[in-house]
């Protein structure tokens, strides 16, 4: 499965962390159900938790060689992804600055769509063999995009947003500092 890694080859991921957070820390989760919720939305809160437990419920079954994502750091693969991910959740990232981390030593990592959980996390009644088909996409690496989902009689489209669940050592990357006079060169 080439969404799987087993490597020690350096990794730089990103994550949308307070001024004080530190790496590894639950509060960078994308998909953490203990993260910060927003407090007016109960609702959310409990469709987060079953998300989360289904697609671990499902793990546990079928896909034990991959991180769990209630074991793990998850964050973003790409700065773009966590670009993207900014502009579907302005409230989850507000006040937040993004950090890129680089792996250090050996790891496991799995890269998943978190649109995914978005979609889970809609106000809808899924079967459990639809829950299921779902946690097996997600953990299989295919993108929503790929699959033709539906929301409301309507077709549902996100664009991906490409989360690493993370489990090893990280560190954070402190960026070089930027020379006023010529831009790029420090």
């Amino acid at each position: 499965m080439d969404h799987l890694l087993r490597d020690s080859t350096t990794l730089e991921l990103y994550a949308w962390l307070d001024s004080d957070g530190e790496l590894p820390g639950w509060d960078i989760l994308v998909g953490n159900p203990f993260a910060e919720a927003l407090a007016a939305d109960r609702m959310a809160t409990v469709q987060n938790y079953f998300a989360e437990y289904h697609l671990e419920y499902f793990r546990q079954r079928l896909y034990q060689h991959f991180p769990s994502r209630l074991h793990a750091v998850v964050l973003f693969a790409t700065r773009v992804d966590a670009e993207t991910f900014r502009s579907k959740h302005p409230a989850r990232v507000f006040g937040k600055a993004l950090t890129p981390a680089r792996s250090k030593g050996t790891y496991r990592c799995s890269f998943h769509d978190a649109s995914w959980l978005d979609y889970l996390r809609l106000p809808h009644s899924l079967s459990l063999a639809t829950l299921d088909e779902i946690a097996n996409h997600y953990w299989k690496g295919a993108l929503v995009e790929e699959v033709g989902l539906t929301f409301l009689n309507e077709r549902w489209r996100e664009p991906p947003v490409i989360e690493a669940v993370f489990q090893g050592t990280l560190e954070t990357v402190i960026p070089t500092p930027q020379s006023a006079w010529l831009p790029g060169f420090a």
